[in-house]
């Protein structure tokens, strides 16, 4: 949707330099911009290209003041935080129009919200609530008493079980599944059978968690499973049951969660990490990629980071590499 310059200055937190009564209608990379496109610059070198470009109008910092140009520049502290709030600004409300598809299935008990959107052979359980605007893709199923809050986006062939709570602006991209059962066992001696144990719990999804496609979260055993305001999991990520995952953690790719882990608030976990059961990542850590974190192991220091399998603080990972280069050299 189309906002004046001004609008978005105000909005973001940006002082506007130039023409600010134009308009602009979208985003772009400054290679592809287009009249109309909202750019950004966090660097000289990319400001000289974002001003060259078709771009109507630039976000860049401060090193902007006393450029000479007739572009329209936004000046902030934060010129990639101005510009993601920007395009967010820019996005068409409409894109899902409210009401309920012909084909899909809405149990008669289920509670709809204002200007909700449901798309075709979708599956809403008895007794589910979802809330105001929020979008239910294509193909997906909501189970009995799942609740969803508002101005959620839940995109195709996603399946929520019961027992699932979903809060505000939560987005859950193509494929995933909440709230399955546990991988929960026990032994029985004498037959040698696995016989599953109660996998009864919920699973409790914070305002403003983005989840990726396919990744899988399994609900709590007996207690709850959680993941905190805020937090970002990337696409194939697997989160077993009874994890309690802090605020604004960040989880990349193809990371996999044993049961009953806690990981504190504002931890990074970078692609392919494993951790093991009741492991506790304390605030702040950092995790390198294909990291592995030991059963019932505990990461602390705020802003240290981790690496390597056993995990260590990556300092002390690197002295034995460095070491075990050196032996190899003497043989």
């Amino acid at each position: 949707m189309k906002r004046r310059v001004s609008e978005i200055a105000e909005a973001v937190g940006a002082r506007a330099l130039g023409d600010t009564s134009i308009e602009v209608s979208g985003v772009s990379s400054i290679a592809v911009a287009s009249p109309g496109d909202l750019v950004f610059a966090e660097d000289e070198k990319s400001l000289a290209a974002a001003l060259q470009s078709r771009a109507s109008a630039v976000i860049a910092g401060n090193f902007t003041e006393t450029v000479n140009t007739s572009k329209t520049i936004l000046i902030a502290s934060h010129p990639r935080l101005a510009f993601a709030r920007a395009a967010e600004l820019l996005r068409d409300p409409a894109a899902h129009k409210p009401g309920v598809h012909s084909t899909a299935a809405v149990d008669e008990s289920a509670k709809l919200g204002e200007a909700v959107s449901i798309d075709a052979h979708a599956s809403v359980a008895a007794n589910a609530r979802v809330g105001n605007r929020t979008w239910i893709g294509a193909n997906c199923v909501v189970g009995a008493a799942v609740e969803i809050g508002e101005d959620c986006k839940i995109y195709p062939n996603v399946t929520i079980y019961s027992g699932t709570r979903l809060g505000d602006r939560v987005i859950v991209h193509a494929g995933a599944v909440l709230g399955s059962d546990g991988f929960g066992y026990v032994r029985d001696e004498t037959s040698g059978r696995h016989e599953k144990f109660p996998q009864i719990g919920k699973l409790e999804i914070e305002d403003d968690v983005e989840i990726g496609a396919n990744t899988t979260i399994d609900r709590g055993a007996l207690e709850t499973t959680r993941i905190g305001r805020g937090t970002k999991i990337d696409n194939l990520v697997h989160i077993g049951h009874n994890c309690v995952i802090g605020e604004n953690v960040i989880i990349a790719a193809q990371a996999g969660f044993s049961g009953s882990i806690t990981i504190e608030d504002n931890v990074i976990i970078g692609g392919q990490v494993g951790v093991g059961e009741h492991a506790r990542i304390e605030e702040g850590v950092m995790i390198g990629g294909q990291g592995g974190v030991l059963p019932k192991k505990v990461l602390r220091g705020k802003g240290v980071a981790f690496w390597g399998t056993p995990a260590k603080p990556l300092r002390e990972y690197l002295s034995q590499l460095a070491a075990l280069a050196r032996l190899g050299k003497r043989e």
